[in-house]
């Protein structure tokens, strides 16, 4: 079989957080401990105690996310499964992105925990709160959602598709008052469900420009090399493995949408029927909606990872 190596995005953080995994396993600890060391706050902690409310803030979020799926991917290394010899390709949904980078050795732990923390300063920061939003959109595909979105933009504000995740699951971002309006019209035009989302702001449209401008400033200084395997990315759904485009994607990432359905599609065109998730159990069902036959694994507990090595 061949295999990609996937990261969940924001949304999959939760209290107790990588906990088991840091207490059963010396190289899981030794992640945290670097991104504590990194951030110079004891985020680890946050991550297995709470409170809830500091671990959902983007800022904490980002880098918590990404510690828990470096983790559990150096749990599955410790028992001798090396991403370069088992993985074909990396992807990362959002944030996710730079958890795969890191994995497949672009970017240091240390470094990535950093640019996740300007990222998610950056991302909270580009539009005052109750200004943005963002919705689910379930039932209807994603050129229809695109369709909607263009006609709920205006004058007061604009609203784009964000997150084209699986057949039939579209998440939109923009100015409150044009979602309010995209979800109106999603409805009529027979969606299944459209639903306002509990998020602090509106990720993936243009209103992250300013975060963007931050990351291309900060991703210029970032010390990236060429990843061991290439990452599928997020804004092309492509295959990349050149560090200048990747460093520029990566900027086009924060206001761009994340086209995770096609990513997914284009790892099945290149021979992918085996995926495996690090650190949540978020992607995989949307995988098994877009490539039903593929073989899907997700690693959280050391039981998981117990049982992925023996399938690997």
């Amino acid at each position: 079989m061949t295999t990609a190596f996937i990261f969940p995005g924001q949304g999959s953080q939760a209290v107790g957080m990588g906990r088991a995994l840091s207490e059963a396993s010396p190289a899981a600890r030794a992640i945290f401990g670097e991104v504590d060391e990194a951030l110079k706050q004891n985020l680890s902690r946050l991550m297995f105690e709470g409170p809830e409310d500091e671990l959902t803030l983007t800022a904490n979020a980002q880098p918590a996310i990404m510690a828990s799926s470096l983790a559990a991917l150096r749990v599955l290394e410790e028992g001798g499964i090396r991403l370069s010899e088992k993985a074909r390709y990396v992807a990362g949904h959002s944030l996710g992105e730079y958890s795969a980078l890191s994995a497949a050795d672009a970017l240091s732990v240390d470094e990535t925990a950093r640019l996740l923390r300007i990222r998610g300063d950056a991302m909270q920061a580009a539009v005052a709160p109750g200004e943005g939003a963002m919705a689910a959109i379930l039932g209807l595909d994603h050129d229809a959602v695109i369709r909607i979105a263009e006609e709920a933009s205006g004058d007061d504000g604009i609203v784009a598709a964000a997150n084209d995740n699986a057949p039939g699951q579209v998440v939109i971002s923009g100015h409150a008052a044009a979602v309010d309006r995209a979800i109106a019209l999603a409805k009529a035009a027979g969606a299944r469900r459209a639903m306002a989302l509990s998020v602090s702001a509106p990720f993936h449209c243009a209103l992250m420009q300013p975060a963007a401008d931050a990351m291309e400033k900060a991703l210029a200084s970032a010390r990236l090399s060429a990843p061991v395997v290439p990452l599928i990315a997020n804004v092309t759904a492509a295959a990349v493995t050149d560090p200048a485009t990747i460093r520029q994607l990566l900027v086009e990432q924060v206001t761009g949408a994340v086209r995770w359905r096609e990513s997914v599609l284009n790892l099945a065109e290149l021979g992918v029927d085996r995926f495996v998730e690090f650190g949540g159990k978020v992607l995989g069902p949307m995988v098994k909606r877009i490539v039903p036959d593929a073989t899907i694994y997700s690693l959280v507990s050391m039981d998981d990872a117990e049982q992925i090595a023996k399938n690997l």
